[in-house]
């Protein structure tokens, strides 16, 4: 069996674009050669979609885009996709399996994490059981993010007959978390002697990026195949089914060093806040000082040196060399450069506080 790990950049609150990108993209792996396409957490609506999941549309919004998909994707290709479901009032963060036009099964996530920038249980209820699926003669189990934190939903799954888990997710970046993940996975792995697939998204929301870096662990807890961070990617994993589920290894992409990783969330981080929230650009306040330097370089690798504009604002005090060393940033990165003191301004204030500063010493109000 060849599975495609999907790993995509989603725009949250675009139901109808997020379901059109899982079409193209699963067209285009069954192509290369793909059976079964896994695409990460809550992919119809982007994570996190937080107050949107309380609009009173959006589950007809996705269970329209649910259909679709099972009328357009190609007949002889699994899709695993990840939406919001709704039943009997509450709300559930699903995984659903679909295949010969139709949606097959559904998981619903038991563990639903509610620290740090996480407030999942504000909108949905958690599940309570497993669900293992027939996905061409093998017993696939399915989980979501944080249930792989905890021991119970993999322990579920196993004991229903899983004989592989697939664990979809939406894991922010943060220093450290992409070998944390894969250090609990891998023991996970081993401790239920399961193969795990583990399909993360990428791409920037607000303050969050997601570095994707999806793996495929196999039974022993070794890693089989790796998809490279914080880009688009689609690594392919052979299962080999001829006894018990066997990984292929496959292709690893090369760890980042720690700086690497850092300054990639940075420059992608920037680029989906401007691009998704549809900005031409940023302006930025350039002091010849390492600060705005290296915020300059950031915009410059996100945005391209025609998407960025720099301003320096000398006053009295700035130093010629702070003037001189950004006018020489500026064209080292090829960004438009305005110098435009604010002299004249100074002195328009201080013009209209006469009155109200006679008699007082100067100071740094000043």
């Amino acid at each position: 069996m060849k599975l495609c790990m999907a790993q995509i950049n989603t725009l949250v609150g675009d139901i109808a674009g997020n379901t059109q990108r899982v079409l193209e993209v699963s067209a285009a792996q069954r192509a290369a050669g793909a059976q079964v396409v896994v695409f990460p957490e809550l992919t119809l609506t982007g994570y996190p979609p937080e107050d949107l999941l309380l609009r009173g549309d959006l589950l007809d919004r996705t269970e329209a885009a649910l259909a679709k998909l099972c009328a357009e994707l190609p007949a002889d290709l699994t899709v695993v996709v990840g939406y919001p479901r709704g039943q009997d009032g509450a709300l559930f963060n699903s995984a659903g399996v679909i295949s010969a036009g139709k949606l097959l099964a559904h998981y619903d996530k038991q563990c639903l994490p509610n620290y740090e920038v996480f407030d999942e249980k504000r909108y949905f209820a958690a599940g309570a059981e497993a669900c293992v699926v027939d996905i061409d003669g093998l017993a696939v189990g399915l989980t979501i993010c944080e249930d792989i934190w905890h021991a119970e939903p993999a322990a579920q799954a196993k004991a229903a007959g899983a004989e592989m888990l697939l664990t979809i997710t939406a894991s922010p970046f943060h220093r450290g978390q992409s070998s944390a993940r894969l250090a609990r996975v891998k023991s996970c792995a081993a401790t239920h002697e399961l193969p795990i697939v583990y399909v993360n998204q990428v791409g920037g929301q607000d303050e969050l990026v997601f570095d994707g870096g999806s793996f495929a662990i196999d039974a022993q807890g070794e890693l089989s195949v790796s998809a490279q961070t914080f880009i688009e990617a689609f690594p392919l994993v052979t299962v080999d089914r001829s006894s018990a589920p066997r990984l292929v290894p496959g292709d690893t992409a090369a760890d980042r060093e720690d700086l690497d990783a850092v300054w990639q969330a940075l420059v992608l981080g920037m680029r989906d806040y401007v691009d998704k929230n549809g900005f031409p650009g940023v302006v930025l306040g350039l002091s010849g000082g390492i600060d705005s330097a290296v915020t300059l370089a950031v915009a410059v690798d996100a945005l391209g040196p025609e998407g960025v504009e720099a301003v320096m604002m000398p006053f009295r005090y700035t130093a010629s060399m702070s003037v001189e060393d950004a006018a020489t940033e500026a064209k080292a990165l090829g960004v438009r450069f305005s110098n435009l003191s604010i002299e004249p301004l100074y002195e328009a204030f201080m013009t209209a506080l006469a009155d109200e500063f006679a008699g007082l010493p100067a100071n740094i109000t000043e």
